[in-house]
């Protein structure tokens, strides 16, 4: 049975990482697809770690900690797709090139990388859809969001085949992308 082609998507929160998972899946629906969205992983938060903000002290459930998500989980899920009929898997979410278990099985690294203002803006614009506040949605980012982004999913950008600007439209990115990936698919059936 042939392996399925694989795909890590990571990036700073609201930076596009989904939209750009949702355009490949959108233009790869000729092929079996199974996506995993690492947000569907997160503990519940009486099981995600409390930390202290570096600079107010203010107490904040760590959403965006390692130890925040089941990635053990993801990677048992992932390892059981891997041996089922999918053609190509999507990893997608904030720590997608981070673990050292999933890592390995990525044939492609993706890093959708955007400005931290913008970020913020967009950040803004959908945790308010959500219900939340300003005020609350601004102090969790300068007190939490933006120095674990620092400390956990900016490094992983190196780590990246290819950063894909996620402040300008996506389409050529997806395209080349695309055109990648079928010529990859391709080779390996030679």
């Amino acid at each position: 049975m042939k392996k399925p082609y694989i795909i890590g998507i990571a990036g700073g929160s609201a930076s596009g990482k989904s939209t750009l998972c949702d355009k490949l899946e959108k233009e790869l629906n000729q092929y079996s697809l199974k996506i995993f969205h690492m947000d569907s992983y997160f503990k519940p938060e009486k099981e995600r770690p409390f930390v202290a903000a570096p600079v107010t002290k203010k107490k904040y459930v760590d959403d965006n900690h390692p130890e925040t998500m089941y990635l053990e989980q993801l990677f048992l899920d992932l390892k059981k797709a891997v041996n089922e009929s999918y053609d190509i898997i999507i990893i997608e979410g904030l720590l997608a090139l981070w673990d050292e278990d999933i890592y390995p099985y990525l044939n492609l690294k993706l890093f959708v990388d955007c400005r931290a203002d913008e970020r913020i803006v967009r950040r803004l614009h959908r945790n308010m859809e959500w219900g939340l506040s300003f005020d609350e949605i601004s102090q969790v980012y300068l007190d939490m969001v933006r120095y674990r982004h620092d400390e956990y999913v900016e490094p992983t950008k190196w780590r990246a085949d290819l950063i894909i600007n996620g402040s300008s439209p996506q389409d050529k990115a997806v395209d080349m992308i695309l055109t990648y990936i079928i010529k990859e698919m391709n080779v390996g059936t030679n």
